[in-house]
């Protein structure tokens, strides 16, 4: 194995002009905008950052596309890159400007730079942000994450790097990188933070901070280059060792890398089939998928059997697993309501019903129809592969399934973990917008027609235009509850509500007492109804928070059981 070295700079101009590649065994670009920062932070500090491996290959080997664009490869012989996609696509996207394609959207990465910030490590673990949003979870928007700023603000200063932010950009001594990379001119970032002499104390001061930044260009990474004379097979078990002692890749990523070393240019057929389920509602990650083909041929889910498996077995389980993928999707959209895997507590919910559907030959009858969708929902609502191991979970049912059991043998297997079946008051104590019974409350409000309190549109997650797009309301505000209940106690499940954007924003922070009776005014009091929220005037002083709590709990219990009954 060869040694080499090669600057930031060169390794992004080599990803610009496609010398460098990515083999089809790589997973894909999963960093979010903080793992850039951090990664800015480390480089401008002169810190260690690993090393690159490579391999120079002069074989037709599987390609993918890196997230950010490149020119055609110029070459005959292909440099492939290993390990350091990560770190090079992010250093490509923020010096060149280029957004980065994360499943099938293009988005920016924009960070910016402190000019101020102190000579002292910041601990980067300590600030919260909330500003990186690739459109998923995306319950808070740009308003919301705003006004978390003014508290903030004092953390913020004492940061070098962040995600940008509306508020913290339009400050003058914060700067953004990818622009302070595109010129060598200073000029544009002193003027703006004021500074317009050169006998001005800042301007050397500010002036370093801009070439030590600049020089993030010039960081030096060491290359593991593998010899031309390797063949596929080895390097994607060098891949998959390297990866599996430094614990950087999940299980998925590694049978990925197994499977496509078997099945030349599989990867696009199993992205193809990923993208028309998300054109149907369903857009999971790739190795969901792919843990379904491990439990269609080997009626188990751990990766581990997949370097066993021969090419024809993988063709023939990723055919009839995509066959079971669609029965599911359908069954949970059709037949459950659950049409987002928003709404799931685990995606592999949809592992169990594509199997499921497959044990029966997709023969149906409706009796049973409607006790599987009871299992699904109670399953769902209870967090059943959210409890302990949840491989081992899903492995009892596949082997409930794959034994010739049916819906009431994966119902006793539940009741077993669980105990009851129905809901009570005190599981949702202390519950917020994580639990699954968040995502069960949503799915018994729609059922009832809740709507939004001024819009009068039915709540969805799909509802177009930032105005009245869903999001979670506290309905006693948490600035309102600050200094006299914990953040958990504001959180908790039986203080939020589904309302559209504008409508939250102009409640804002006011207490309930207030806001409540105008709305009710207008939209009547079924719309609260329908969202089991008490509207007596006794309960909506502050003072009162625990006893409301308490009481739309009994409200909120009574009507997810409702939706759950058994049939």
């Amino acid at each position: 194995m060869a040694k080499a070295e090669a600057t930031v700079e060169e390794l992004v101009g080599m990803i610009e002009r496609g010398e460098l590649r990515l083999p089809e065994m790589q997973r894909r670009y999963v960093w979010r905008s903080p793992r850039v920062r951090d990664l800015l932070d480390s480089l401008y500090r002169g810190y260690p950052s690993g090393a690159i491996l490579l391999w120079e290959s002069d074989n037709s080997v599987p390609l993918q596309d890196f997230s950010v664009e490149q020119k055609g490869n110029p070459y005959q012989s292909t440099r492939l890159l290993l390990d350091g996609q990560q770190r090079l696509t992010s250093l490509s996207a923020v010096i060149r400007g280029e957004p980065v394609t994360v499943r099938g959207r293009k988005r920016p990465i924009e960070i910016l730079f402190n000019l101020e910030h102190p000579e002292e490590l910041a601990l980067i673990t300590e600030v919260f942000e909330d500003a990186d949003n690739d459109g998923e979870d995306d319950d808070v928007d740009d308003e919301e994450v705003d006004a978390n700023e003014d508290e903030l603000q004092k953390r913020f200063n004492n940061m070098t790097f962040l995600v940008s932010t509306r508020k913290i950009e339009s400050l003058p001594h914060w700067v953004k990188v990818t622009d302070v990379f595109k010129t060598d001119e200073d000029a544009p970032f002193l003027s703006r933070a004021g500074v317009e002499k050169i006998n001005d104390p800042l301007y050397k001061k500010y002036s370093q901070r801009l070439a030590k930044l600049r020089a993030i260009k010039k960081y030096i990474y060491r290359m593991d280059v593998l010899e031309r004379s390797m063949s596929y097979d080895e390097v994607t078990e060098i891949f998959v060792r390297v990866n599996s002692l430094g614990a950087k890749l999940r299980s998925s990523d590694l049978a990925l890398a197994q499977i496509t070393a078997k099945w030349r240019n599989s990867l696009k057929t199993f992205q193809d089939f990923q993208k028309a389920c998300a054109k149907s509602g369903f857009d999971m990650d790739l190795g969901i998928f792919l843990r379904n083909m491990v439990v269609f041929s080997t009626g188990q889910s751990r990766f581990q059997t997949v370097n066993s498996l021969t090419l024809e077995q993988l063709k023939s389980s990723w055919k009839a697993s995509c066959e079971g993928m669609d029965f599911a999707i359908n069954f949970l959209k059709n037949n459950v309501g659950i049409d987002d895997p928003a709404l799931l507590s685990s995606p592999y919910l949809v592992v169990a019903l594509a199997y499921y559907g497959f044990k029966r030959d997709y023969n149906i009858s409706s009796s049973e129809s409607k006790y599987l969708r009871y299992w699904a929902l109670i399953a769902n609502a209870k967090g059943r592969f959210s409890r302990g191991s949840s491989e081992t979970l899903l492995d009892q049912d596949i082997a409930t399934l794959r034994d010739g059991g049916g819906y009431e043998m994966l119902i006793d297997r539940l009741r077993s973990q669980v105990g009851r079946l129905d809901i009570s008051p005190d599981e949702l104590e202390g519950r917020n917008q994580r639990s699954a019974l968040f995502k069960t409350m949503f799915l018994a409000f729609r059922d009832s027609n809740a709507k939004d309190w001024r819009s009068n549109l039915i709540i969805a997650l799909d509802h177009s235009g930032v105005q009245h797009r869903l999001q979670f309301h506290h309905i006693f505000p948490k600035g309102l509850l600050k200094g006299t209940f914990s953040s958990r106690e504001a959180d908790d499940i039986s203080n939020l509500a589904f309302i559209g954007g504008k409508t939250n924003r102009a409640i804002s922070d006011k207490s309930p007492k207030d806001y409540f009776p105008p709305l009710i005014e207008k939209s009547g009091i079924e719309t609260f109804n329908a969202q089991c929220i008490p509207t007596n005037a006794d309960l909506l002083d502050i003072s009162k928070y625990k006893d409301f709590l308490a009481e739309r709990r009994k409200r909120i219990t009574v009507r997810i059981n409702e939706f759950l009954a058994s049939p």
